[in-house]
């Protein structure tokens, strides 16, 4: 199964259309730690992390990783055996903290972006995680939960998503 990021505003899984929203410079071939841009490929996806405090197990084939307070997303380019990795928060690293006082990754999967291996400055933590108002992301993709939770009862562990 093929998740399709059509445009900027439409996520496809098979015959659904799920409005989202990605990078705040839109979508680009050429990325950077930081640009704003979501990265343009062919990608497959992780598991799913999620907040336990705040949602139960959702119904999924992915494996679900439940959140905890000391875990983290490096992003930090000067760390490169760390890059684009799941870390500590207690690491002396510049991370994205994935247990947040927002809602944002309540529930979240990342794309395997410059993950398998990753080069430092190149992008990192991009997800798909929850938006409520569908703002601009740091270069991710953002669902309404109603949505993520129908995305995960139709994707499996080999689902690969396409963004054009």
């Amino acid at each position: 199964m093929t998740l399709f990021l059509k445009n900027k505003h439409t996520l496809q899984i098979d015959d659904y259309y799920l409005k989202c929203c990605v990078g705040k410079n839109g979508i680009s071939n050429k990325q950077l730690e930081g640009d704003h841009k979501t990265p343009k490929g062919n990608f497959s996806i992780q598991h799913l992390y999620y907040r336990k405090d705040r949602c139960k197990k959702p119904e999924t084939s992915l494996k679900c990783v439940v959140i905890k307070k000391n875990m983290g997303w490096c992003d930090d380019s000067k760390h490169p055996k760390k890059y684009n990795k799941l870390v500590k928060t207690t690491d002396k690293v510049r991370h994205e903290k994935l247990k947040r006082k927002d809602q944002k990754y309540d529930l979240l999967i990342p794309i395997k972006y410059n993950f398998v291996k990753p080069i430092a400055g190149l992008g990192s933590c991009i997800f798909i995680h929850l938006t409520k108002k569908y703002q601009a992301t740091a270069g991710c993709i953002g669902l309404k939960k109603k949505d993520f939770l129908i995305m995960l009862k139709l994707i499996k562990k080999n689902t690969k998503i396409k963004i054009i």
